[in-house]
């Protein structure tokens, strides 16, 4: 009897040892699964898109200002890589990707990044941790205050774009990044959006609220003094260029990161290489309609147009990356280049706004027409997604180009530009009122590089480096008084 009873116990451990064992392949097997080629992918396209901002913005904008002033210009892009960051990390991301309402995330939910760690977040990135899909959008919030930095160029007191970005990042583009690619976002397609407004890589989210932001900017600040009398040309394009052909090459993360995956879809389809071509083919045309533009009006294509053209290519396919084919993506490009150079060379003039370094021309105008044209040509061979995702009472609705996408996409577009202008001119008056948004005419005069940084980027005329900010000019035995130089 002992031995009768002394097997059944032994059975019924070896049953609940194999019933826990088969739980166990249960929750493994139900564990989210990371994909390390996916994950590698998408930390080399976070790595990609935080270069787009240092050194590629930062040299892009700093090569087109004067030498007086390219400290500065250069010190909004370096500087907000570390401010954005901080920002990012307290509430920012949770603000932007939280569970929350169509218009905001929940501020609390990942505060401090609490919660965000290796494994997937299966609503968002199911094969990449949750904390590369975190860095890989924060590299988007930092280079679309960056970019507004073009309108207000060589005039802002630096203290005020402190204030004003942390406002604007926190009113404006956390809420937009939420609307369009956050759970429950107002234009999420994909996760419960009620208007379904395609926007594969930030067309909404970065170009048109950074380029209507900026226009805002360039109103409220006024013309620099002396333009459009004086001349303020360039003062180092080689500079220009070497940013311009870094963004050219970071963008390929901006892009093609953007579908989250190296993989491909269940029918073949493969949104990153699809991103990639497009990206890459609409730049080229971009480049090529705006010299073309340059050519015939002027006689002589420039290389300042050709990386205007570069950039404004880029700008337009970023939200159609995902959806459109090569030959849709080098019209878009085309159009792109045209509608720009028209903008920069003839509106900017008409109107007569001074927005220094055409963060409006390029990256607004850019944005909303690279939105509409999604609406257009937008094509479930290449992202079968859209015609398969998004339903409203159950039934699933094409979202292919047509009309109906294009009204969709030009109604997206007009609540990000009436935001971002309302919001935008509210924060400045705030900023204006406590600290003051523009510089004194002497500090003006002086440059930005001297009264705003103490330093000099090149030295003065006679070869002298500047004296650092923490080792004042007048304490320095032998070294003479930094100079203007303009």
């Amino acid at each position: 009897m002992f031995k009768s009873k002394h097997m059944k116990a032994i059975g019924l451990s070896v049953l609940v040892l194999a019933f826990g064992c088969c739980l166990g392949v249960r929750a493994e097997e139900a564990a989210p699964k990371v994909d390390t080629g996916d994950n590698a992918w998408m930390l080399v396209s976070s790595a990609l898109v935080l270069l787009m901002t240092a050194p590629g913005l930062a040299l892009f904008y700093g090569g087109l200002v004067r030498r007086k002033n390219v400290l500065s210009t250069i010190m909004h892009s370096v500087f907000l890589m570390g401010l954005m960051s901080m920002i990012w990390a307290v509430y920012g991301y949770s603000l932007a990707f939280g569970e929350g309402n169509a218009i905001f995330g929940n501020p609390m939910q990942y505060f401090m990044l609490n919660g965000v760690g290796s494994l997937p977040n299966a609503d968002y990135a199911p094969t990449i941790p949750h904390l590369t899909f975190m860095l890989f959008q924060l590299m988007f919030a930092i280079i679309t205050p960056a970019l507004i930095s073009g309108a207000y160029a060589e005039r802002i007191k630096f203290s005020a774009m402190v204030a004003f970005t942390i406002l604007w990042s926190t009113l404006i583009y956390f809420p937009l990044a939420h609307m369009v690619w956050g759970k429950g976002g107002m234009f999420n397609w994909a996760l419960g959006g009620s208007l379904p407004a395609l926007d594969f890589a930030g067309g909404t989210v970065v170009h048109i609220s950074a380029g209507t932001s900026a226009l805002v900017c360039a109103l409220y600040l006024g013309k620099r003094r002396g333009y459009p009398q004086t001349p303020m040309l360039p003062h180092n394009l080689v500079l220009s260029i070497i940013g311009a052909a870094l963004l050219w090459f970071g963008w390929f993360g901006f892009n093609a990161g953007s579908a989250l995956s190296a993989g491909s879809l269940p029918n073949g389809a493969n949104l990153a290489a699809s991103a990639f071509a497009a990206t890459h083919f609409a730049s080229a045309a971009a480049a090529m309609s705006w010299s073309l533009f340059e050519w015939i009006e002027r006689g002589k294509p420039s290389a300042l147009g050709v990386i205007s053209g570069l950039v404004a290519g880029l700008v337009a396919i970023t939200p159609a990356s995902g959806f459109v084919t090569v030959p849709a993506a080098m019209l878009i490009g085309a159009l792109a280049g045209g509608v720009c150079y028209l903008t920069v060379t003839k509106l900017k003039i008409k109107l007569g706004y001074d927005d220094s370094l055409d963060a409006f021309g390029v990256h607004g105008v850019g944005g909303i027409l690279g939105a509409l044209l999604t609406g257009i040509f937008a094509n479930a061979t290449i992202n079968p997604l859209i015609n398969s995702v998004y339903k409203v009472n159950g039934n699933v609705v094409n979202l292919q180009g047509g009309t109906a996408q294009l009204v969709n996409q030009a109604i997206a577009a007009g609540i990000t530009v009436v935001a971002s202008v309302i919001g935008t001119f509210v924060i400045l008056k705030v900023v204006d009122a406590i600290i003051g948004v523009r510089v004194s005419e002497e500090a003006e005069l002086e440059g930005l590089d001297v009264s705003m940084h103490g330093e000099e980027a090149y030295g003065d005329h006679e070869g002298h480096i500047a004296s650092p900010p923490h080792f004042p000019a007048h304490h320095a035995a032998g070294t003479p008084k930094l100079v203007d130089a303009r």
